[in-house]
C-alpha cells in the first residue's frame, strides 16, 4: 500500500477475520500504517500464511479493537454470524469493510480524492472497470478494486485530483460507517444473497446503503430498467435524497424517464449522442448499454470530455469470464461468461445470440432457470455439469429444450464439439446460470478451466 504514512494508524487497534485476498492484503496494509493488528482465519493453511507474512495470528477477541474488519463472505448477522462477528456486535465494536478503512485513511491523509460506488446484482465488475477505463485513458490518477480485483486497502494513496472506483457488494455495503461517495450507481436488482439477507427487503436495504451520507454536491445514479431499481429511484426522490438523481436505460424509447442510455445504437445522454455501440466491440447488448450509460454518467460528472468518453468506451477491452470470446475455429465461436452466477445475468448473454449451444448448471440460485423461459428457444442444445443439473433439466424438459447431463465441464466441452454444428449453431457459450462452489473455488477457476478445455479441442482440430 503506497503513499500511506507508516504512522498513520499509530495507536489503533484491529482485528481481522478472514485471510482471503481481501482479508491478508487488509491486514498488511493496516500494519503497514502502524496499527495494532491481530489476525485469525477459521482455515489452518490461511493461518500459515499470514504467520509467514509476519502477521501476528490469535484466536480474535474483540477487547479494545477500534473495528473488527470481516471478510465479505463471513457472516456477520445472517443466516448464521460468526461467534466473533456476534462478540464484536454486542461489545459496540464496530463490524467493517476494508473500504471503508481505505476511505478513513484516505481522509486522515488529507486527500480530497474522490470516491466512486458502483452495485448492483450483476455487471458490477464490467461497470467499475470500464469507469476506471476512461478516467484513466482521460490522464485522471485512479485505483479500482474493492468486490473487483485488488482489496480496497491494498490501493494507494491518490492525490486531490485522483479517484477511487470501488465495486461494492451487498455484503461490504452492510459494513460502512463514515463512506460517502461522490458518485453512486445501483445498476440492477434481482434476487441474490438472500440468505445473507433474510429476503429481497433486506437486500434492496443493504444494496440502498451506497446512496447513504451523500450530499447535495454528490451524484446517485440508478438503471431503471427493472422493476425494483425503478422503485428505489422513486423511493429515493420522494424522500428527498440530497445528491441529484440520475436514470439510465439500456434503451431510451418511448416515455422513458432516464437521461443516459443507448437510442437506435448510440450510447445517448440528454446532450445528444455519444458513441455508436457497434464500435464498443467488447460491450455487447442492451445490458452493457446500460453500463456504458452508467460510465458516461459518472465521467461526465467527474469533468470528463465528452470525446474522452466516447473514446474510452470504445477502447475498453472487456474482462475475463463476462462474454468473452475466447476462441473462433472451424466456424464456432466459444465464449466464456462464466461470471453468470444467476438466472438474469445469463440472460444478458443468451440475448446476444439468435441460436446457441449452452454450457450450464452448478449450484442454482433461487428459482433456478425458469425466469429464462422467453429465451430458451434459442438454444439448440444444453449441456448440464454439476450438482443441481437435474433441476435445470426439469425447466427445459417442460419448455421443450434438447438437453443432456454432461456431469462435468470436461465432459460438456468435449460433446460440445461433436453437437454444435450438429443441433444448428455456431456458438458455444458457457453461462452458468449457477455458482461454482460445487466443482470449483469460485468462476474465474470455472471459467479459466472452459479456456484451457477449449484451446485443447482447437488443438485437436476443432
Amino acid at each position: 500500500m503506497s503513499g500511506f504514512s507508516d504512522r498513520l494508524l499509530h495507536g489503533k487497534r484491529y482485528g481481522v477475520l478472514g485471510l482471503g485476498r481481501n482479508g491478508l492484503p487488509a491486514a498488511q496494509a493496516l500494519v503497514a500504517m502502524g496499527a495494532d493488528v491481530t489476525v485469525w482465519d477459521d482455515g489452518e493453511a490461511a493461518r500459515s500464511e499470514a504467520g509467514n507474512a509476519g502477521l501476528t495470528v490469535s484466536p480474535l477477541s474483540v477487547e479494545g479493537l477500534d473495528a473488527l474488519i470481516l471478510s465479505p463472505g463471513i457472516p456477520h448477522r445472517l443466516p448464521k454470524p460468526h461467534p466473533v462477528a456476534v462478540a464484536a456486535l454486542l461489545a459496540g465494536v464496530p463490524v467493517l469493510s476494508d473500504a471503508e478503512l481505505l476511505y478513513q485513511a484516505v481522509r486522515l491523509s488529507g486527500s480530497r480524492a474522490r470516491f466512486v460506488g458502483i452495485t448492483g446484482t450483476n455487471g458490477k465488475s464490467t461497470t467499475t472497470a470500464l469507469t476506471a477505463h476512461i478516467l484513466r485513458e482521460a490522464g485522471c490518477p485512479v485505483a479500482a478494486g474493492g468486490n473487483l480485483g485488488p482489496a480496497a486497502l491494498a490501493l494507494p494513496l491518490l492525490p486531490d485530483n485522483g479517484v477511487y472506483v470501488l465495486e461494492m457488494s451487498s455484503y461490504m455495503l452492510e459494513r460502512l460507517q463514515t463512506l460517502r461517495f461522490d458518485a453512486a450507481a445501483m445498476l440492477n436488482l434481482s434476487p441474490d444473497h438472500i440468505d445473507r439477507h433474510g429476503d429481497m427487503a433486506g437486500y434492496e436495504t443493504a444494496k440502498r446503503e451506497i446512496f447513504q451520507r451523500q450530499t447535495g454536491a454528490d451524484l446517485a445514479v440508478i438503471g431503471i430498467d427493472d422493476p425494483l431499481s425503478a422503485a428505489m429511484a422513486e423511493t429515493l426522490r420522494k424522500d428527498g435524497h440530497p445528491a441529484r438523481i440520475a436514470l439510465v436505460s439500456g434503451a431510451l424509447c418511448g416515455d422513458t424517464q432516464a437521461e443516459y442510455g443507448m437510442q437506435f445504437g448510440t450510447l445517448t445522454d440528454m446532450q445528444g449522442p455519444i458513441l455508436p455501440m457497434v464500435q464498443a466491440a467488447a460491450l455487447p447488448g442492451a445490458h452493457n448499454a446500460q453500463n456504458a450509460a452508467v460510465a458516461a454518467a459518472i465521467t461526465l460528472f467527474l469533468g470528463v470530455k465528452r470525446e474522452q468518453v466516447a473514446a474510452g468506451v470504445a477502447s475498453f477491452p472487456g474482462l475475463p469470464h463476462r462474454q468473452e470470446r475466447i476462441a473462433e475455429a472451424d466456424g464456432i465461436l466459444w465464449i466464456n461468461d462464466s461470471k453468470a452466477t444467476n438466472a438474469d445475468s445469463t440472460a444478458r448473454a443468451l440475448i446476444c445470440h439468435e441460436r446457441i449451444l449452452w454450457i450450464a448448471g452448478g449450484i442454482a440460485k433461487e428459482g433456478g432457470i425458469e425466469d429464462l423461459a422467453p429465451l430458451l428457444p434459442r438454444v439448440t442444445h444444453a449441456l448440464l455439469i454439476g450438482r443441481d443439473a437435474p433441476i435445470l433439466a426439469e425447466t427445459l424438459r417442460a419448455h421443450g429444450v434438447p438437453h443432456t447431463d454432461a456431469g462435468t465441464l470436461d465432459n460438456a466441452v468435449t460433446m460440445a464439439a461433436a453437437l454444435v454444428k450438429e443441433s444448428g449453431s455456431n456458438i458455444v457459450l458457457l453461462s452458468p446460470a449457477c455458482a461454482s462452489f460445487d466443482q470449483f473455488a469460485h468462476f474465474e477457476a470455472r471459467g479459466d478451466h472452459f479456456r484451457s478445455l477449449v484451446q485443447q479441442q482447437i488443438g485437436g482440430g476443432v
